[in-house]
Parts: structure tokens; C-alpha cells; sequence
């Protein structure tokens, strides 16, 4: 049986890399196309452009795996079914659970994969495609005059009108800070620049305010180099900040956020829970795949692989429903990441079942 179980794990892990390897250049050309000609008109130098779509290449491979990997195990399963390699394998003893062994033993490979691209791969990848899209792609950089308005700690408030992901640049800022909910000094200027080599902050049209209990005091300056007690990811757009972070990064950054009373807590746990939900999502998804795939249809291949595309489409209808829900009401992530594999699971289990049948 040990030949067996190669002959289906090659086979496994052969067509999921050829769909890999058949699907991204269709998406960078797409991609390409659409975006050659900011590229050109923003003169990117070429190992920058090089270096970007080597970053969309992972982060589309990681938005699109489960999809990949259920559309290459119909393809192949078919195949076999339709070679009549499933009824021969079966009719010589082998139990259906006993088939489907290369199978879990695949998708432990491919899991395994899944979970070092969305821990440390992915976030590193979404950074650059971020940063990049960001500098080129959005108006100088600007990120579409998205105010942040945040408590940064018990005394402190900041605020700025915009904020430049692609040199760290942000517009129109300004500091409060409260004690005894009094306030006791503002800080304000027309710019804000993150000096990452320095850990420092400089500001441009720089205007402190001392309030005082008769008068007030004024420090005007044109430039003012200094520290400031946020981290310029409290100036970063919620996604792209969730996004670019690693695990352990990513709940520090949850527990600081939920501390804070932020509002965008649940966007920040869909990415933290998702990590782990993929690779959970690819056991459900191979065993759904062989069971519909396993059997020899009339239609041949065709009709398999238009049963597998509903399904992957409602797959992804249930999980980007429940993930808007969760981003835009009080609805719980962890429920919105899980529920899509819970049904998934329980058809998979019932579709398993017949299978043996």
C-alpha cells in the first residue's frame, strides 16, 4: 500500500504547486496590466517593481490557497476516477478511510505550509505590497484623507488629517494632554515625519501650549526634532498595520488596542484568528474535494469541477460575509473566522460518509 500512498501524494502535491505555479503569473500579468502605467509614470526603478511583485506573489498565493488547493485535488481525484484508478483501488480492499490517508497526509504538508506563510511569509510580503502601493499607486502617497483620531494612553490624544505610509509623512497634527481630565499642554504642527534610524520625530510649524491657571505659555518653533510616546503605527491605516504584523507582534498589538477602547479591535482578531483557520480550512477542503471528485460521472471531469467552483464559491461568499460582519458591527471574530470551516466541517463529515457508502 506504500505505493499507493506515494502514487496519490506525488500526485497531491504536484498538481497544487502546478496550479501555484499556473494561476500567479495569470494574476501578476492581470495585475501588471493594470497598473503599468502609474509604474511608468512614476519612473519605479526596476528592482523595486522586481521586488513588488515578488511581495504580490506570496500575498496573493495567501489570499487565494484554499482555492488552489481544492480545485488541484478535483482535478486530479477526477482524473483518477475517471481512469477508473478510485474503482480499482477500492475494489482490491481498500477501505474509502484507508484511501484518503496520502490524502490528510498531503494536506498535513500543505497545512504546515499554510501556517509559516501566514505567521512569517505573509506579513513580511503585505508590508512591501502595502508600502509600495501606497508610494506609487495613491496620490503621492496619501492615504485618501483618512483622518486618525486616537487615545494613545490614559493622558494623551493625537490626530492627524493624513498620513504617508511610503515616507512616513503625515499632515495637520496635534497632541493633547490631559491630566485630572484637564488639559494641561498641546502640541501642534502642520507635519509630522518618523525619522526611523533615529526613533525621532520632526516637526514642521511646531507650537506648544502650556495652559496655565492665569496665562498661557507659547513655544513657537519652524522645526523641532523629538521623541513622542506613540509608535507611528498608531498613524498607520488599520488594515495595512494588522496585516504586516507577525503573531506575536500582532497580539501585543491587539492587547494594546483593546486597552485603549479602540473600535477597530475586531478587524485586527479576523487577521490574528485567520492564521490559524487556513490551515484547519485546507483538512476541510481536501476531504470535500475527494469525496466529490472520487466518484466516475457521465459528464466526466467537467461536471466535477463545476460541483467543486460552487462549492469554493460559497466557501468564499461565507467567509467574506461573516468577516464584513465582524469589521462592521459587534459581531465576534473568532465566530466570523470559524463558522465557514464548522459548516464546511459538518458537510465535509456528511459528504464522507457517503463516500463510504
Amino acid at each position: 500500500m506504500k505505493i499507493l500512498d506515494w502514487y496519490i501524494l506525488k500526485r497531491y502535491l504536484f498538481t497544487f504547486s502546478m496550479m501555484l505555479l499556473l494561476f500567479i503569473p495569470i494574476g501578476i500579468t492581470v495585475h501588471l496590466a493594470e497598473k503599468i502605467g502609474k509604474i511608468l509614470e512614476n519612473e519605479v526603478p526596476i528592482n523595486e517593481v522586481l521586488v513588488y511583485f515578488l511581495d504580490f506573489t506570496i500575498y496573493f498565493a495567501h489570499l487565494l490557497f484554499p482555492l488552489f488547493l481544492f480545485l488541484s485535488v478535483i482535478w486530479f481525484t477526477s482524473k483518477l476516477a475517471n481512469n477508473t484508478e478510485v474503482i480499482a483501488f477500492l475494489s482490491s480492499g481498500v477501505s474509502f478511510t484507508r484511501f484518503l490517508r496520502p490524502y490528510m497526509i498531503g494536506a498535513t504538508i500543505v497545512g504546515i505550509l499554510a501556517i509559516i506563510l501566514g505567521l512569517f511569509l505573509a506579513p513580511k510580503a503585505s508590508e512591501g505590497f502595502n508600502d509600495f502601493h501606497y508610494k506609487y499607486f495613491k496620490r503621492g502617497g496619501a492615504v485618501d484623507s483618512k483622518n486618525v483620531f486616537r487615545q494613545i494612553n490614559d493622558n494623551e490624544i493625537i490626530y492627524v488629517s493624513n498620513f504617508n505610509v511610503g515616507n512616513n509623512v503625515g499632515n495637520n497634527f496635534s497632541l493633547e494632554h490631559f491630566e485630572d481630565n484637564k488639559l494641561k499642554y498641546k502640541i501642534t504642527a502642520s507635519s509630522i515625519k518618523y525619522i526611523p534610524k533615529d526613533t525621532l520625530y520632526k516637526l514642521t510649524n511646531y507650537v506648544k501650549r502650556d495652559i496655565g491657571e492665569h496665562e498661557d505659555e507659547l513655544e513657537i518653533l519652524r522645526r523641532k526634532d523629538t521623541l513622542l510616546s506613540f509608535d507611528v503605527d498608531d498613524l498607520i491605516p488599520v488594515i495595512y498595520a494588522a496585516e504586516t504584523k507577525m503573531y506575536g507582534e500582532l497580539k501585543e498589538f491587539i492587547a494594546k488596542e483593546e486597552a485603549r477602547g479602540s473600535s477597530n479591535v475586531g478587524r485586527f482578531k479576523l487577521v490574528l484568528y485567520r492564521k490559524w483557520s487556513l490551515p484547519v480550512s485546507v483538512f476541510i477542503l481536501t476531504i470535500i474535494a475527494v469525496a466529490v471528485s472520487s466518484k466516475k460521472r457521465r459528464g466526466g471531469m467537467g461536471v466535477n469541477l463545476a460541483i467543486g467552483i460552487c462549492i469554493a464559491m460559497v466557501f468564499v461568499f461565507f467567509d467574506k460575509i461573516f468577516g464584513v460582519m465582524a469589521e462592521q458591527s459587534d459581531f465576534n471574530p473568532i465566530i466570523a473566522v470559524w463558522f465557514p470551516n464548522i459548516i464546511f466541517g459538518i458537510l465535509a463529515a456528511y459528504m464522507l460518509y457517503n463516500a463510504k457508502r
